[in-house]
């Protein structure tokens, strides 16, 4: 039996009961390099409702945040205007290890079938420096077809993953 079979992973939209837990919210200084803390993500949210806070739960805890971005977000990156855009996506340092980031991204394809049922593909933008949550992205079924796009850090890989 692995050690991991008794995690549970699930995802949620953002609601008020979270917020104090997303408060003790920390990232080492690489990865704050490549993703605000929920709560700068949440005011980008507040202000453009095609933007969708979404927390990461372990075990029923909030444990790490990214938001998807409807077309707004996608056309920077693509013409699908059937893709929802994964954006600011991170798990607090204090979870970090423990297959949550992975877990995540497995259940991710589930929760866009079922509350955006008209999406057909989920894409991303990850920084080339990123090596990490490339690695993460790329082995939970995410493909890169090649597309570069600069941004304000340098060169994004942008990822895709069919529906």
């Amino acid at each position: 039996m692995s050690a991991n079979s008794n995690i549970s992973v699930t995802l949620d939209f953002y609601k008020e009961e979270y917020k104090s837990k997303l408060g003790d919210y920390h990232l080492s200084e690489e990865q704050s390099t490549y993703a605000p803390v929920p709560f700068e993500a949440l005011l980008k949210c507040e202000e453009d409702r095609t933007r969708y806070p979404i927390v990461i739960l372990y075990n029923g805890v909030p444990a790490g945040f990214f938001v998807l971005h409807g077309w707004e977000g996608v056309k920077a990156y693509s013409t699908n205007k059937d893709a929802i855009l994964l954006r600011g996506y991170s798990v607090n340092s204090m979870f970090q290890g423990k297959g949550i980031a992975k877990g995540s991204l497995i259940v991710l394809d589930s929760f866009v079938k079922r509350e955006f049922p008209s999406k057909n593909e989920i894409i991303l933008a990850a920084n080339h420096k990123n090596k990490i949550a490339q690695h993460v992205y790329k082995s939970s079924g995410f493909v890169d077809k090649g597309v570069r796009v600069m941004g304000r850090k340098g060169e994004l890989f942008i990822l895709h993953k069919d529906l």
